[in-house]
Formats: C-alpha cells, sequence, structure tokens
C-alpha cells in the first residue's frame, strides 16, 4: 500500500532537515512537482496515494537532494518574478534579492516611454533580461555571458515565454568591444549586471562552489575584478540620461561607489537596500548630456 501524502510529506521533510533550511517546504516542492500540481494542490489532498512511478520519483529526488544536490536543479526550473524559468547547473539558481534590480528597471523603463534599448551583462538563465522584455513590450535586450552553455540555457528561457524575438545573445566577457549591426547601435538606455563578487579565496570555502557554476560567483582577489573591467567598458556603451543597475554583495556597496563614480562623476547615484536591510543595489542615473 502507498503512503498517503501527509505523511509522505512528514518523512520527507525529516529526510530533508539536514540539508535544508525549509525543509517542510522543500518537501511541498517536491510532492507538487511529482504531482504535477500546485502546491496548495499537495496540502488540500492530504490523503492522495502516489501510484508506484510516482512514489519512486518522489525517493529519487529525495536522494539527490540528500546527496547535495540543489532542489532548483534537481527539478529543473525555478520561479523568478513570477516567471518561470528552465534551469541547469550551467547557469545560477535566480535569487529572490535579485527581483530588486528588475522592479527598479522596469519602475524605471515605464517611466521613461522613449528608453527602449537595453543590456543584461552576464544573463545567465536570461532570468534579468526575459522579465523586463515580458513586463515591457517594446522593449530590445542585448544578452552577455562568458559561458556558451548558459546562454543555451538563456536561449531556451526566452523562447518559453516568447520574447526571442526582442534578445540578442552574444558570446563574450562582459561587453563586447564592437559589434556591428546591432538595433541598438552601440547605445543603451538601460545596462543591467548581476556580476560575480565573491572573492576566490572565501568562494573555495563556501557549499554554493561545490553546487552551482563557479565563474558566475568568482570576483577574483576582492571580490572586485568585475566591477572593474565592466566600469572599463560600460562608459562607450551608454546613452545619454541612461541608467545603470548594479547588484551588489552587501559589505561591497561602498567600493563598488567608488568605482562607479570614476567612471560616471556626474552620475546621480544611489544604494538600495534589500528587505534585510543590506547594500544590494547600485543605481547610476546618467545625465542628458
Amino acid at each position: 500500500m502507498s503512503t498517503q501524502v501527509h505523511r509522505l510529506l512528514a518523512t520527507a521533510a525529516e529526510q530533508l532537515a539536514p540539508y535544508s533550511d525549509s525543509p517542510e517546504l522543500d518537501a511541498q516542492v517536491v510532492l507538487a512537482h511529482v504531482f504535477r500540481k500546485p502546491r496548495t494542490w499537495v496540502l488540500a489532498h492530504p490523503t492522495t496515494n502516489p501510484d508506484a512511478d510516482q512514489s519512486a520519483e518522489i525517493q529519487r529526488i529525495l536522494g539527490r537532494l540528500q546527496r547535495g544536490e540543489p532542489l532548483p536543479y534537481v527539478l529543473g526550473h525555478q520561479a523568478f518574478y513570477g516567471l518561470d524559468f528552465d534551469l541547469t547547473p550551467d547557469v545560477l539558481i535566480p535569487r529572490p534579492e535579485t527581483e530588486l534590480l528588475v522592479e527598479r528597471a522596469i519602475a524605471w523603463l515605464k517611466l521613461s516611454p522613449d528608453r527602449r534599448t537595453a543590456a543584461d551583462v552576464g544573463t545567465g538563465s536570461g532570468c534579468i533580461c526575459i522579465s523586463l522584455a515580458v513586463h515591457v513590450p517594446e522593449l530590445r535586450v542585448l544578452a552577455t555571458d562568458v559561458s556558451r552553455p548558459a546562454l543555451t540555457v538563456a536561449v531556451r528561457n526566452s523562447r518559453k515565454h516568447r520574447v526571442s524575438d526582442r534578445l540578442d545573445f552574444v558570446e563574450c566577457d562582459l561587453l563586447p568591444r564592437h559589434i556591428q549591426g546591432l538595433p541598438t547601435e552601440r547605445h543603451f538606455d538601460l545596462v543591467c549586471a548581476n556580476l560575480p563578487y565573491i572573492p576566490t579565496a572565501s568562494l573555495r570555502q563556501l557549499p554554493v562552489y561545490r553546487q552551482e557554476p563557479w565563474l558566475a560567483l568568482d570576483g577574483g582577489a576582492d571580490g572586485l575584478d568585475p566591477f572593474r573591467r565592466f566600469f572599463d567598458l560600460v562608459p562607450e556603451w551608454m546613452a545619454p540620461g541612461g541608467l545603470v543597475l548594479l547588484e551588489v554583495e552587501s559589505s561591497h556597496g561602498a567600493a563598488v561607489l567608488s568605482l562607479a563614480y570614476d567612471a560616471f562623476h556626474a552620475a546621480i547615484m544611489h544604494l538600495h537596500h534589500d528587505l534585510a536591510g543590506y547594500d544590494r543595489l547600485l543605481e547610476l542615473q546618467l545625465p542628458s548630456a
């Protein structure tokens, strides 16, 4: 006889407790995935019995989680800004704190109807550029990444959300020095970036180093190398009056602000805090002329 859902939830949460900060929630997500139903459905049907295939799939997933695989990679997808993104271990798992960047970008674009060219630097899964394109229908975005496998995931997600006709994907380190034929004519109204910012020595001590692509996490000796290179490239790409949005590590806010001032000393700069009160987003509003 198969085990009912309410007992499966309790057992799964107990098994995941040593490996998860939210074992009860993770257990609900696993069962929702296996039943192909919303999580609320799982909670509303506690006496449902999975069939043999479903029981086997639940145990297979739990085994992978107990071996240290992150849940979004096991399931192959993750929600971000109200959208569902396909994931592989070639890309970072989208984090809720990055939604602050998307929120600020969309708000600015909606207040600036004549600003419709953007770049997403280090696109990964494409969660930033695709979220922007979905919510701002006239927007055209150049999405870059140094990783070809990551770009493959981003392209797939752009097709999934039906915005691939307004996204251009380029394999390069941060921003290209020069590309002919881009519809942006070499100027962006908006540039967004979520760059690697963990110092190399610190990264190697973290569990995430073995779980997610280190290339998207490693910020060099002090965690600031990608920002130095970014600020060397981005000024030539910006349109007058444009906006730059950069996610930052909470302890790097002042250092990144200093680098930004060297590149854009006339810009209006603001550090936004995340919900926990930490520095999370640097906003640079460039002068119009």
